[in-house]
């Protein structure tokens, strides 16, 4: 079904900024009131609709952070020379109104359906779908076991450090591994790009026919779908979303 057919029945919706959390030197994340939200599925993502006083309209998509049933969260990580995160991460202040459309998309969201394994892959900022579906099995006491694979270049770029060692450290949490690719923390080793046998270390083996989420750039999201194909999993089995920029797994 085409984008604009779905948006047809969805509604503009107004969300006041409750709280601002700063995630990263470029990155913050976003706490809304939405009167008339209809609730959202982990992976699911809304756009943001930014007007200048000359009319102008600038719309940018961004994934919900937040675990299903909580409130409206969105990261963003400001973008060099873009019109609309600079101005969400820089200057936008609690008690602003920004007009939402969503909650967007049905095929990369997840649920708690049976126990089936759950593998994340996540490049860059590609972590927060993924990090509203650990969210939500964590809200909901779910024992799904599930692991993430985090492909991010250095420390200064990772998202939800704090969270994700937390989580990874719970007697029943997923597992949490990270991998980086220009400088990584002292004494942690460095990968230039994820390889077959990294991948087939830190993820399910095809065996256990587990479900993936692979989010990030372009690039890097072809890239580690075709090494999960060749490792032997089910293409069908592999959800992806993708953001511009070329990107390396």
């Amino acid at each position: 079904m085409a984008r604009a057919e779905v948006l047809r029945g969805v509604s503009w919706l107004l969300g006041t900024v409750r709280e601002v959390r700063e995630e990263t030197a470029q990155a913050r994340t976003l706490v809304l009131d939405v009167p008339g939200w209809p609730g959202h599925r982990a992976g699911q993502h809304v756009d943001v609709r930014l007007t200048a006083a000359d009319g102008y309209t600038a719309v940018r998509s961004y994934s919900v952070a937040s675990a299903a049933g909580a409130d409206v969260e969105l990261t963003v990580v400001e973008v060099d020379g873009g019109e609309v995160s600079p101005y969400l991460v820089r200057s936008l202040a609690v008690g602003t109104v920004l007009e939402l459309r969503g909650p967007l998309g049905g095929w990369f969201v997840w649920h708690p359906d049976g126990g089936q394994p759950v593998q994340l892959v996540a490049g860059g900022s590609g972590v927060v779908p993924l990090m509203a579906m650990l969210r939500t099995r964590e809200r909901l006491r779910d024992s799904t076991p599930m692991r993430l694979l985090y492909s991010v270049r250095d420390p200064d770029a990772a998202l939800y450090t704090a969270e994700l060692e937390r989580l990874g450290r719970a007697a029943a949490g997923p597992q949490v591994r990270c991998f980086w690719t220009r400088r990584p923390p002292t004494g942690a080793p460095r990968r230039a790009r994820l390889g077959a046998a990294d991948l087939a270390a830190a993820t399910w083996e095809p065996a256990l026919v587990p479900t993936v989420f692979v989010c990030g750039p372009t690039g890097f999201v072809e890239a580690v779908t075709g090494l999960l194909v060749g490792l032997g999993h089910e293409p069908g089995r592999i959800r992806t979303e993708r953001f511009g920029g070329g990107g390396e797994p």
